[in-house]
């Protein structure tokens, strides 16, 4: 009974008058050979269980119990994160793709590169001999005259006739004829040819003409009679220049056209002009002459590699 008392919180029943356990249905119903004493461990017994599972029972209510699932979670200051997931890295910067010439492979940027530099320079070039061609007489074009002019001529020519004043106002047709020496060595004399009329048939419809179609038999005229006076004679430095560019130009357009008969070879040339004014509209009072003016030049001998050249260019066309 003292163990009891000791080493539980039991709570002690309160004793009867005489010291004894009051009466209840538990004395009431005992037997005689029971014993006050075993009743009262058994009862005590039974209420330690009882107050025991209450105690527990208590503090289970008191004291919330919480699984680990579901323990509480401290949030800290910041954007909030909804559910489980766990936080993610940025995603990558992507790196630019190359374009141009940097995503050409090693080999071809210097071929580019290469092309580039020697087109700049071709481009550096032209500029500097049209420069020097249309600039006053000056050391450098009396010293590389020759240099300059085979640049420039016939593509790259400047005519500023078309804005002058009063601009070109005539047709001019530029001929030939030759005298050739036959097969069996004979010479004979060729009828004119309107090498003019000619261009401009092949130009008549061909939506593309070529430069050569347009204008290299007539600024090869231009470029003769701007360094010849009236009486053929060559003015300046460029007159011989401009006869044997001529002369090569007729040669191969005789070559061209079969002048003299198959395996003929052309000794001589002349060359005139056919000038023609063009007709004033009918609104206008002007008066012009509508009489050709022809201007004959000097027969000129063919030389040999004139002829070949001829030939040749002929071929590869």
């Amino acid at each position: 009974m003292d163990a009891y008392d000791e080493g539980s919180k039991a709570r002690h029943l309160p004793d009867g008058p005489d010291g004894s356990l009051p009466e209840g249905p538990a004395s009431a119903g005992s037997t005689p050979d029971s014993t006050p004493c075993a009743d009262q461990e058994s009862t005590n017994q039974e209420s330690v269980g009882q107050e025991s599972v209450g105690e527990e029972s208590t503090d289970q209510e008191s004291v919330p119990q919480h699984h680990d699932s579901q323990a509480p979670t401290v949030q800290a200051p910041g954007p909030q994160v909804s559910g489980p997931q766990a936080p993610t890295a940025d995603p990558p910067v992507p790196v630019p793709t190359p374009t141009g010439i940097a995503s050409l492979p090693l080999r071809s940027q210097i071929v580019a590169a290469l092309a580039l530099a020697v087109a700049a320079v071709v481009a550096c070039v032209h500029l500097g001999m049209v420069f020097l061609h249309v600039a006053p007489s000056n050391t450098v074009t009396k010293q590389h005259g020759r240099a300059i002019d085979d640049w420039i001529y016939p593509e790259f020519e400047q005519n500023w006739k078309l804005f002058a004043p009063n601009p070109l106002q005539q047709n001019i047709d530029v001929q030939v004829r030759a005298q050739v020496r036959g097969a069996d060595g004979g010479i004979t004399e060729t009828g004119w040819y309107d090498l003019s009329a000619l261009d401009g048939a092949a130009i008549d419809g061909n939506l593309l003409p070529s430069h050569t179609q347009q204008n290299e038999l007539r600024r090869a005229w231009d470029f003769y009679i701007g360094t010849h006076d009236n009486d053929n004679h060559p003015v300046g430095l460029r007159g011989d220049l401009s006869q044997r560019y001529l002369r090569r130009i007729v040669v191969l357009r005789l070559d061209r056209e079969g002048a003299g008969g198959k395996g003929a070879v052309v000794e001589s040339v002349q060359v005139r002009s056919r000038t023609t004014n063009v007709p004033p509209p009918k609104w206008s009072e002007e008066q012009v002459s509508d009489t050709p003016v022809l201007r004959e030049l000097p027969w000129w001998t063919v030389p040999e590699e004139d002829v070949r050249d001829a030939r040749t260019e002929a071929s590869a066309g």
